[in-house]
């Protein structure tokens, strides 16, 4: 129960001391921030990075770059179960750690909307590492160029162009005026589908500044000829993100100017839009284009008059995630994932079949004398001719087979098998069929209601039936069972 209470008892009087500021929670040691919420930057030690990407794993690998100053982006995974995007320099591209931390730490007091914001870095020993929040939609190279589904909508182009300018406005606004390399790889999609500026261009990829990863017919005219970035070379990238956006191409700025001049507009924009834009806008998207690819420098605009120009496209209000046809479904792997469980996350169906031809029947308690009987009659002779048909066949990845046998020994077995249900669902993955595939893994379930396996299987079929969340909620029974089991072994 509890007693009542006047909500004015504890009000503060005028004469009393102000209360002591609360302090806030340290999301590094397991506490938690409200949603949304960026942690503090921080000096991470490198043991806890090696923990967060499994020692480096190239499994987790994002991106790799760079051959003068070459660095690596991992996913990780903190302590507190925050996902992350690690990247690793060379020693050689900053040889004194003092100078690395000093450069990410002023990056790191950035904090806006339109940034991936630089949450750590850590310097030790030979290592050089950056530690930034994690996007889980992908770049705008992906979206742009390497799309499956459906070409990038225009209205989610003029988004990025918005966008975009706005993280620039607002980290020139800081007197972060220098953006490093500027390109379709460093515009990420999170989780609501909203175009951000990867804050890893804030910092250089080496010491001295020289190191420039992008094909040098996108690199501004001035860096070519002096080796150095200035704020008017990064309204020179933007406008070669611009011609991205207009063209769904790599286009090099030299051939595109060629096209405008030439007014041949029609040649330049994405055919694959179908005329699905306003001829006004991509006509003023063109032109501001063209003001930043201007060869001199003193001639291009600055980042104010471009934002001003965008911002004036940007009419659509639909929310970025439905206009890409995005699920919204948070990236929150389990604190504990079996290396089926890992296999089933990355849907990597070659990994299943390995870890569950090493695991035969041994998870099925009585899995031997189920399947052997009291009685050696003919029946059941036939029926274990059919179980070990349907196991070789499995084995040698013949699942068409493997299917046809294992049907035929689960209308002949009195006591179904969990395994038998798994094996049939993993190969009705591999054949196309994760509907017939779901249903099996939840037969398993029943037959073993508590089996970590039975669960994964079932958020494997959910992910390839494009099920996120409900994939997402087998995954943490899975492990939920999974740490059971492990307590009991040890008890």
């Amino acid at each position: 129960m509890g007693c009542f209470q006047s909500k004015t008892i504890h009000l503060p009087s005028p004469d009393d001391d102000p209360p002591p500021p609360q302090p806030k929670p340290d999301p590094a040691n397991g506490e938690e921030l409200e949603e949304g919420q960026v942690p503090a930057f921080k000096e991470f030690e490198l043991v806890e990075l090696r923990a967060a990407t499994n020692g480096f794993s190239s499994e987790l690998i994002v991106s790799e770059s760079g051959k003068k100053a070459p660095n690596v982006v991992y996913r990780g995974k903190l302590r507190n179960n925050r996902l992350v995007a690690i990247k690793r320099f060379s020693k050689e591209s900053w040889p004194d750690p003092q100078q690395f931390v000093t450069e990410a730490s002023g990056v790191g007091k950035l904090r806006f909307k339109r940034l991936v914001n630089l949450i750590g870095c850590c310097a030790e020993g030979d290592e050089r590492l950056l530690v930034a929040e994690y996007m889980s939609n992908d770049t705008l190279s992906k979206h742009l160029f390497h799309w499956e589904k459906q070409p990038f909508p225009w209205e989610m182009r003029v988004r990025v162009a918005n966008y975009i300018a706005q993280a620039l406005d607002h980290c020139s606004t800081e007197n972060r005026k220098i953006y490093h390399d500027l390109n379709a790889y460093r515009v990420l999609f999170d989780e609501d589908g909203d175009p951000r500026l990867s804050s890893f261009g804030l910092i250089k990829n080496s010491h001295d500044g020289k190191s420039y990863s992008t094909n040098l017919a996108y690199t501004p005219p001035e860096f070519l000829r002096t080796g150095r970035v200035i704020p008017e070379s990064v309204i020179y990238s933007y406008g070669t993100i611009l011609l991205d956006l207009l063209s769904g191409k790599h286009i090099p700025p030299s051939h595109a100017l060629d096209l405008l001049r030439g007014k041949n507009l029609l040649l330049l924009m994405d055919s694959s839009l179908e005329g699905q834009y306003g001829d006004d806008d991509a006509t003023q998207l063109i032109d501001l284009a063209s003001k930043c690819l201007q060869y001199e420098a003193r001639d291009r605009p600055d980042i104010k008059f471009v934002l001003s120009a965008v911002a004036s496209l940007q009419k659509q209000e639909v929310a970025s995630h439905v206009l890409m046809g995005l699920t919204k479904t948070p990236v929150v792997l389990p604190t504990m994932l079996s290396a089926l469980g890992k296999a089933c996350v990355r849907m990597d169906l070659t990994a299943v079949h390995d870890i569950l031809l090493k695991v035969g029947y041994k998870d099925e308690e009585g899995a031997e004398s189920e399947l052997s009987f009291q009685e050696w009659t003919q029946q059941v002779q036939d029926m274990l001719n059919t179980k070990k048909f349907g196991d070789i066949a499995f084995r040698d990845k013949d699942y068409k087979n493997a299917i046809e046998y294992y049907s035929k020994l689960v209308s002949m077995m009195s006591v179904p098998s969990g395994t038998v249900f798994v094996r049939r669902a993993l190969s009705y993955l591999m054949v196309g069929q994760p509907e017939l595939a779901l249903r099996d893994a939840m037969q398993s379930q029943v037959c073993l209601p508590e089996w970590p396996t039975a669960f994964y299987m079932q958020a494997l079929a959910l992910s390839k039936l494009g099920m996120e969340s409900d994939a997402q909620d087998m995954l943490n029974d899975g492990t939920s069972f999974e740490a059971k089991k492990q307590n009991i072994w040890r008890s």
